[in-house]
Protein backbone atom coordinates (compact mmCIF):
# COMPACT_ATOMS: atom_id res chain seq x y z
CA UNK A 1 0.00 0.00 0.00
CA UNK A 2 1.54 3.44 -1.22
CA UNK A 3 2.18 6.57 1.36
CA UNK A 4 -1.00 8.03 -0.23
CA UNK A 5 -3.16 5.18 1.27
CA UNK A 6 -1.71 4.82 4.18
CA UNK A 7 -2.12 8.34 4.96
CA UNK A 8 -6.22 7.90 4.17
CA UNK A 9 -6.03 4.53 6.41
CA UNK A 10 -4.93 6.59 9.15
CA UNK A 11 -7.32 9.35 9.02
CA UNK A 12 -9.86 6.66 9.02
CA UNK A 13 -8.48 4.72 11.96
CA UNK A 14 -8.98 8.15 14.16
CA UNK A 15 -12.18 8.61 13.26
CA UNK A 16 -13.08 5.27 14.35
CA UNK A 17 -11.25 6.03 17.49
CA UNK A 18 -12.63 9.24 18.52
CA UNK A 19 -16.42 8.19 17.11
CA UNK A 20 -16.37 10.90 15.04
CA UNK A 21 -19.36 11.58 11.89
CA UNK A 22 -16.96 11.73 8.70
CA UNK A 23 -15.52 15.01 7.39
CA UNK A 24 -13.35 16.33 4.10
CA UNK A 25 -10.00 17.83 4.64
CA UNK A 26 -8.59 20.13 2.02
CA UNK A 27 -5.25 20.85 1.63
CA UNK A 28 -3.93 23.29 -1.24
CA UNK A 29 -1.19 22.35 -3.38
CA UNK A 30 -0.65 25.11 -5.55
CA UNK A 31 -2.28 27.39 -7.87
CA UNK A 32 -1.99 29.86 -10.33
CA UNK A 33 -3.72 32.23 -12.69
CA UNK A 34 -7.49 30.57 -13.19
CA UNK A 35 -6.31 26.88 -11.89
CA UNK A 36 -5.60 25.41 -8.41
CA UNK A 37 -4.97 22.07 -6.91
CA UNK A 38 -6.03 20.57 -3.84
CA UNK A 39 -5.39 17.42 -1.54
CA UNK A 40 -8.93 16.55 -0.95
CA UNK A 41 -9.04 13.68 1.85
CA UNK A 42 -12.47 12.70 2.89
CA UNK A 43 -13.39 10.10 5.46
CA UNK A 44 -17.22 9.75 4.96
CA UNK A 45 -18.63 6.43 5.30
CA UNK A 46 -21.81 4.48 4.73
CA UNK A 47 -23.00 5.67 7.96
CA UNK A 48 -22.92 9.27 6.35
CA UNK A 49 -25.54 10.20 4.69
CA UNK A 50 -24.61 11.96 0.91
CA UNK A 51 -25.51 15.55 0.56
CA UNK A 52 -26.06 17.55 -2.64
CA UNK A 53 -22.80 20.14 -3.85
CA UNK A 54 -21.95 22.06 -6.66
CA UNK A 55 -18.97 22.85 -8.80
CA UNK A 56 -18.23 26.50 -8.79
CA UNK A 57 -15.25 25.92 -11.86
CA UNK A 58 -14.24 23.26 -14.16
CA UNK A 59 -12.81 19.93 -12.20
CA UNK A 60 -10.96 17.36 -12.49
CA UNK A 61 -10.20 15.03 -9.86
CA UNK A 62 -7.62 12.15 -10.03
CA UNK A 63 -8.58 9.34 -8.02
CA UNK A 64 -5.87 8.73 -6.15
CA UNK A 65 -7.00 6.15 -3.16
CA UNK A 66 -10.56 4.89 -1.80
CA UNK A 67 -13.66 4.23 -3.84
CA UNK A 68 -17.23 6.16 -3.59
CA UNK A 69 -20.24 6.81 -5.84
CA UNK A 70 -20.37 9.75 -7.95
CA UNK A 71 -23.90 10.94 -9.00
CA UNK A 72 -24.05 14.01 -11.45
CA UNK A 73 -25.86 15.31 -14.55
CA UNK A 74 -24.35 12.55 -16.78
CA UNK A 75 -25.74 9.90 -14.63
CA UNK A 76 -24.12 7.79 -11.52
CA UNK A 77 -21.07 6.41 -11.69
CA UNK A 78 -18.21 4.41 -9.64
CA UNK A 79 -14.95 5.99 -9.02
CA UNK A 80 -11.69 3.69 -8.48
CA UNK A 81 -8.24 4.90 -7.82
CA UNK A 82 -6.81 5.44 -10.84
CA UNK A 83 -10.17 7.30 -12.60
CA UNK A 84 -10.94 10.80 -13.15
CA UNK A 85 -13.79 13.03 -11.59
CA UNK A 86 -15.24 15.14 -14.15
CA UNK A 87 -17.14 18.24 -13.08
CA UNK A 88 -18.71 21.29 -15.42
CA UNK A 89 -18.90 24.90 -13.58
CA UNK A 90 -22.34 25.25 -12.06
CA UNK A 91 -23.26 21.24 -12.24
CA UNK A 92 -24.53 19.51 -9.16
CA UNK A 93 -23.41 16.89 -8.15
CA UNK A 94 -23.32 14.55 -5.08
CA UNK A 95 -20.78 11.40 -3.61
CA UNK A 96 -21.58 9.08 -1.48
CA UNK A 97 -19.56 5.83 -0.25
CA UNK A 98 -22.48 3.41 0.78
CA UNK A 99 -20.16 0.30 0.01
CA UNK A 100 -16.66 1.31 1.70
CA UNK A 101 -15.52 4.35 4.01
CA UNK A 102 -13.10 7.20 2.85
CA UNK A 103 -11.30 8.17 -0.46
CA UNK A 104 -8.22 10.44 -1.37
CA UNK A 105 -8.20 12.97 -4.19
CA UNK A 106 -5.82 15.27 -6.23
CA UNK A 107 -8.25 17.78 -7.68
CA UNK A 108 -7.71 20.46 -10.48
CA UNK A 109 -10.00 23.36 -10.71
CA UNK A 110 -9.84 25.88 -13.76
CA UNK A 111 -12.07 28.71 -13.97
CA UNK A 112 -14.01 28.84 -16.65
CA UNK A 113 -12.58 30.95 -19.06
CA UNK A 114 -9.26 29.70 -18.42
CA UNK A 115 -10.67 25.98 -19.45
CA UNK A 116 -11.94 27.31 -22.54
CA UNK A 117 -8.78 29.30 -23.31
CA UNK A 118 -6.86 26.17 -22.79
CA UNK A 119 -9.26 24.18 -24.77
CA UNK A 120 -8.87 26.89 -27.55
CA UNK A 121 -5.30 26.57 -27.62
CA UNK A 122 -5.49 22.88 -28.14
CA UNK A 123 -7.93 23.08 -30.89
CA UNK A 124 -10.85 22.42 -29.14
CA UNK A 125 -14.47 24.22 -29.58
CA UNK A 126 -16.00 25.88 -26.71
CA UNK A 127 -18.77 23.44 -27.07
CA UNK A 128 -16.13 20.46 -26.57
CA UNK A 129 -15.40 22.07 -22.53
CA UNK A 130 -18.26 20.15 -21.53
CA UNK A 131 -18.23 16.74 -20.39
CA UNK A 132 -20.32 14.44 -21.37
CA UNK A 133 -19.40 11.52 -18.97
CA UNK A 134 -18.96 11.97 -14.92
CA UNK A 135 -15.69 10.08 -14.88
CA UNK A 136 -12.94 8.83 -17.23
CA UNK A 137 -12.16 5.20 -15.82
CA UNK A 138 -8.53 4.06 -15.77
CA UNK A 139 -6.59 4.90 -19.03
CA UNK A 140 -2.86 4.59 -20.41
CA UNK A 141 -3.40 8.17 -21.36
CA UNK A 142 -3.78 9.40 -17.85
CA UNK A 143 -0.95 7.27 -16.06
CA UNK A 144 2.27 9.46 -16.08
CA UNK A 145 0.13 12.57 -15.11
CA UNK A 146 -1.53 10.77 -12.32
CA UNK A 147 1.48 9.22 -10.92
CA UNK A 148 3.26 12.88 -10.53
CA UNK A 149 0.14 14.41 -9.25
CA UNK A 150 0.32 11.78 -6.26
CA UNK A 151 4.25 11.93 -5.79
CA UNK A 152 3.68 15.40 -5.62
CA UNK A 153 0.82 15.13 -3.24
CA UNK A 154 2.80 12.79 -0.73
CA UNK A 155 6.12 14.84 -0.69
CA UNK A 156 6.33 18.58 -0.38
CA UNK A 157 9.67 18.80 -1.05
CA UNK A 158 9.03 16.56 -4.67
CA UNK A 159 9.55 20.03 -7.27
CA UNK A 160 6.27 19.02 -8.82
CA UNK A 161 5.81 21.50 -11.97
CA UNK A 162 1.87 21.87 -11.03
CA UNK A 163 1.29 24.65 -13.11
CA UNK A 164 2.88 22.32 -16.25
CA UNK A 165 0.73 19.27 -15.26
CA UNK A 166 -2.75 21.37 -14.26
CA UNK A 167 -2.45 21.94 -18.37
CA UNK A 168 -1.46 18.74 -19.67
CA UNK A 169 -3.94 17.18 -18.02
CA UNK A 170 -6.84 19.41 -19.29
CA UNK A 171 -5.61 18.62 -22.34
CA UNK A 172 -5.01 15.08 -22.05
CA UNK A 173 -8.74 14.75 -20.46
CA UNK A 174 -10.43 16.95 -23.73
CA UNK A 175 -9.03 14.68 -26.12
CA UNK A 176 -9.77 11.37 -24.42
CA UNK A 177 -13.72 12.39 -24.00
CA UNK A 178 -13.82 14.00 -27.66
CA UNK A 179 -12.46 9.97 -28.40
CA UNK A 180 -14.73 8.58 -26.12
CA UNK A 181 -18.46 8.51 -27.66
CA UNK A 182 -19.80 5.60 -25.74
CA UNK A 183 -22.47 6.10 -22.75
CA UNK A 184 -20.55 5.79 -19.46
CA UNK A 185 -23.34 5.39 -16.95
CA UNK A 186 -24.99 2.07 -17.08
CA UNK A 187 -27.56 0.38 -14.29
CA UNK A 188 -25.98 -1.78 -12.24
CA UNK A 189 -27.48 -3.35 -8.65
CA UNK A 190 -26.30 -1.89 -5.58
CA UNK A 191 -24.77 -5.54 -5.08
CA UNK A 192 -22.50 -5.66 -7.92
CA UNK A 193 -20.83 -2.15 -6.86
CA UNK A 194 -20.26 -3.36 -3.94
CA UNK A 195 -18.66 -6.44 -4.96
CA UNK A 196 -16.40 -4.60 -7.43
CA UNK A 197 -15.62 -1.89 -4.43
CA UNK A 198 -14.56 -5.06 -2.51
CA UNK A 199 -12.16 -6.28 -5.07
CA UNK A 200 -10.97 -2.81 -6.22
CA UNK A 201 -9.67 -2.16 -2.68
CA UNK A 202 -8.43 -6.01 -2.20
CA UNK A 203 -6.32 -5.08 -5.50
CA UNK A 204 -5.01 -1.64 -4.53
CA UNK A 205 -3.94 -2.87 -1.21
CA UNK A 206 -1.94 -6.32 -2.27
CA UNK A 207 -0.83 -5.18 -5.31
CA UNK A 208 1.94 -7.75 -4.84
CA UNK A 209 -0.73 -10.75 -4.53
CA UNK A 210 -1.29 -13.37 -7.66
CA UNK A 211 -4.46 -11.52 -8.56
CA UNK A 212 -6.18 -13.87 -11.10
CA UNK A 213 -9.64 -13.41 -13.14
CA UNK A 214 -10.94 -16.50 -11.05
CA UNK A 215 -9.38 -15.57 -7.53
CA UNK A 216 -10.86 -12.33 -8.10
CA UNK A 217 -14.52 -13.93 -8.71
CA UNK A 218 -14.60 -16.37 -6.31
CA UNK A 219 -13.66 -13.43 -3.83
CA UNK A 220 -16.78 -11.83 -5.10
CA UNK A 221 -19.04 -14.95 -4.87
CA UNK A 222 -19.64 -14.47 -8.93
CA UNK A 223 -18.98 -16.73 -12.08
CA UNK A 224 -15.49 -15.45 -13.62
CA UNK A 225 -17.98 -14.71 -17.01
CA UNK A 226 -20.43 -12.66 -15.11
CA UNK A 227 -17.01 -10.77 -12.84
CA UNK A 228 -15.59 -10.13 -15.67
CA UNK A 229 -18.62 -8.54 -17.59
CA UNK A 230 -19.98 -6.45 -14.43
CA UNK A 231 -16.21 -5.65 -13.33
CA UNK A 232 -16.32 -4.07 -16.95
CA UNK A 233 -19.31 -2.47 -16.54
CA UNK A 234 -18.97 -0.77 -13.43
CA UNK A 235 -15.29 0.48 -13.08
CA UNK A 236 -14.60 1.15 -17.88
CA UNK A 237 -11.81 -1.72 -17.56
CA UNK A 238 -11.11 -5.24 -17.22
CA UNK A 239 -9.82 -6.44 -14.18
CA UNK A 240 -6.78 -7.66 -16.19
CA UNK A 241 -6.12 -4.17 -16.78
CA UNK A 242 -6.94 -2.66 -13.48
CA UNK A 243 -4.80 -4.96 -11.98
CA UNK A 244 -1.85 -3.89 -14.20
CA UNK A 245 -2.68 -0.29 -13.86
CA UNK A 246 -2.60 -0.74 -10.35
CA UNK A 247 0.85 -2.34 -10.06
CA UNK A 248 2.56 -0.16 -12.40
CA UNK A 249 1.02 3.07 -10.24
CA UNK A 250 2.04 1.59 -7.48
CA UNK A 251 5.94 0.81 -8.58
CA UNK A 252 5.84 4.50 -9.98
CA UNK A 253 5.22 6.16 -7.07
CA UNK A 254 7.71 3.53 -5.03
CA UNK A 255 10.38 4.68 -7.78
CA UNK A 256 9.94 8.37 -7.28
CA UNK A 257 9.93 8.30 -3.22
CA UNK A 258 12.63 5.46 -2.53
CA UNK A 259 16.30 4.62 -3.31
CA UNK A 260 15.06 0.79 -3.45
CA UNK A 261 16.48 -1.45 -6.17
CA UNK A 262 14.06 -1.88 -9.02
CA UNK A 263 13.95 -5.33 -9.44
CA UNK A 264 12.70 -5.28 -6.08
CA UNK A 265 10.02 -2.96 -6.89
CA UNK A 266 8.81 -4.72 -9.73
CA UNK A 267 8.69 -8.18 -7.44
CA UNK A 268 7.02 -5.96 -4.67
CA UNK A 269 4.46 -4.54 -7.12
CA UNK A 270 3.37 -8.19 -8.61
CA UNK A 271 5.80 -8.58 -11.45
CA UNK A 272 7.22 -11.83 -11.47
CA UNK A 273 10.34 -11.25 -14.41
CA UNK A 274 11.74 -7.49 -14.19
CA UNK A 275 12.36 -7.93 -17.98
CA UNK A 276 8.21 -7.92 -18.29
CA UNK A 277 7.95 -5.53 -15.67
CA UNK A 278 10.51 -2.80 -17.44
CA UNK A 279 8.55 -3.77 -20.76
CA UNK A 280 5.11 -3.16 -19.24
CA UNK A 281 6.56 0.42 -17.93
CA UNK A 282 7.70 1.64 -20.69
CA UNK A 283 4.76 0.66 -22.92
CA UNK A 284 2.60 2.91 -19.90
CA UNK A 285 4.50 5.60 -18.61
CA UNK A 286 6.64 5.87 -22.26
CA UNK A 287 10.01 5.54 -20.72
CA UNK A 288 11.80 3.12 -18.58
CA UNK A 289 11.43 2.67 -14.76
CA UNK A 290 15.29 3.92 -14.21
CA UNK A 291 14.44 6.81 -16.50
CA UNK A 292 11.06 7.71 -14.59
CA UNK A 293 12.95 7.48 -11.52
CA UNK A 294 16.09 10.08 -12.48
CA UNK A 295 13.49 12.46 -14.22
CA UNK A 296 11.75 12.56 -10.49
CA UNK A 297 15.15 12.84 -9.20
CA UNK A 298 15.60 16.01 -11.43
CA UNK A 299 12.29 17.73 -10.04
CA UNK A 300 13.73 16.47 -5.96
CA UNK A 301 17.24 17.90 -6.60
CA UNK A 302 15.53 21.08 -8.54
CA UNK A 303 13.38 21.75 -5.35
CA UNK A 304 16.36 21.45 -2.80
CA UNK A 305 18.83 23.63 -4.41
CA UNK A 306 15.67 26.24 -4.56
CA UNK A 307 15.37 25.79 -0.83
CA UNK A 308 18.99 26.01 -0.24
CA UNK A 309 19.19 29.74 -2.54
CA UNK A 310 15.76 31.13 -0.43
CA UNK A 311 17.97 29.81 2.51
CA UNK A 312 20.93 31.77 1.47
Amino acid sequence: MGKIAVDLEAALARRDTLGAPGNTQMRALAAGDGWSAMDVLCTFGPRDRPFEERHAGVCIAIVAAGAFGYRSAAGRELLTPGSLLLGNAGECFECGHRHAPGDRCVSFHYQPAYFEQLAADAGFSRSDTSFRHGRMPPMRAFSGLIARACAGATDRASGTAWDELAVELAGATLRATQADAKPHAVTTSASAWSRVTQAVRLIDETPDAPHTLASLAQMCGLSDFYFLRTFERVTGVTPHQYVLRARLRHAALRLADEDTKIVDIALDSGFNDVSNFNHAFRVEFGMSPRAWRMQRGVHVNLAVHRHRVRDA
